[in-house]
């Protein structure tokens, strides 16, 4: 009963949300970058936070700093999506997020405290990797349920975490994906959607980390860091701004230059990242081995395809700019 009243709750509020950005003008408009084609409504993930939100006072403010840090980096990537914040504004905020997170994890404090500014570094990253990957529909709602349905199985065994926490989550990336996962979305995540589901999956992936002291579990997003990653490096490369708008990630060049549909492509990522997940879950083997396989196969896959396919994005840059 929880359960559906949470989910009809934040469908309330998304549509709620809708009205509010429609009158405000909170809308994303394409541009020679862009994977769409039409205005549309952004910061419809917004309503991840309010998930975890609806956790926090059913359980009677459980996690109270991990949703403070939720709060803070909600608040300045929505002040994003309506209107640009500076860049140092935006690091420091996450900064300030992270910190309060290791805080309700326990982390700060212990002995290895020179842990903490690689672990700041290496979470942020992940963060603003997460929200590059979020540029075409249902990528972020359908990859978000691939990275919580493993972290709830393990839950069940290990009981790391509330495990309506992660149900009030995936609750709020059903009501999400209502209005994203679709061949005409009628809203985007926007940055707070982004970054917010990203934050909140770090929190739990880092209390499984804590409970069970192996970092391998970042398997669980290995698939958007290996696409994050590598395109980072193939964009140095190229000797490119690593901060500027693009669309030569592996995933767009297959939406846009490849035209393969949208939720096709997030469905492949999604259900590439669960078998991932789930081989690291079940499979008799050594976790730190599979991780490297895994890593390097990924890797493949990515430089064979980058190989492969390419050039369609060069012809399409140099056909823009002929325009």
């Amino acid at each position: 009963m929880y359960y559906l009243l949470c989910f009809i709750g934040l469908l309330a509020i998304e549509l709620a949300y809708f009205r509010i950005a429609a009158q405000f003008g909170i809308t994303d408009r394409p541009n020679a970058r862009s994977s769409h084609h039409k205005v549309t409504l952004r910061g419809g993930g917004i309503i991840f936070f309010f998930g975890a939100a609806a956790f926090f006072l059913a359980s009677g403010g459980m996690y109270p700093w991990f949703m403070l840090g939720l709060a803070l980096i909600a608040a300045i990537s929505f002040a994003d999506d309506v209107r640009s914040v500076p860049n140092r504004f935006r690091i420091i905020a996450q900064f300030a997020a992270m910190l309060l997170m290791f805080y309700q994890l326990g982390f700060i404090g212990s002995e290895a405290w020179w842990e903490i500014p690689l672990a700041l570094v290496l979470c942020t990253g992940i963060i603003n990797a997460y929200n590059f990957m979020d540029g075409i529909n249902g990528i972020t709602a359908i990859y978000s349920l691939s990275v919580i349905a493993p972290l709830a199985i393990a839950n069940a065994g290990l009981h790391f975490i509330e495990q309506s926490l992660v149900g009030s989550v995936a609750a709020a990336v059903l009501v999400f994906s209502i209005f994203n996962v679709r061949k005409k979305a009628v809203c985007f995540a926007g940055d707070v959607g982004s970054v917010s589901i990203a934050f909140i999956l770090l929190f739990m992936a880092g209390a499984l980390i804590a409970v069970t002291e192996q970092l391998w579990w970042l398997i669980l997003f290995s698939v958007y860091g290996a696409d994050s990653v590598l395109t980072i490096v193939h964009r140095l490369m190229l000797r490119e701004n690593i901060f500027k708008a693009h669309r030569k990630h592996a995933y767009q060049i297959m939406a846009n230059e490849l035209k393969i549909p949208h939720v096709a492509v997030a469905s492949a990522y999604a259900a590439l990242q669960l078998a991932i997940s789930l081989g690291a879950i079940y499979l008799p083997c050594n976790k730190w081995a599979y991780f490297t396989a895994v890593i390097a196969v990924l890797a493949a896959a990515y430089t064979l395809f980058m190989r492969k396919y390419y050039h369609l994005h060069t012809e399409y840059i140099n056909r823009t700019k002929e325009k």
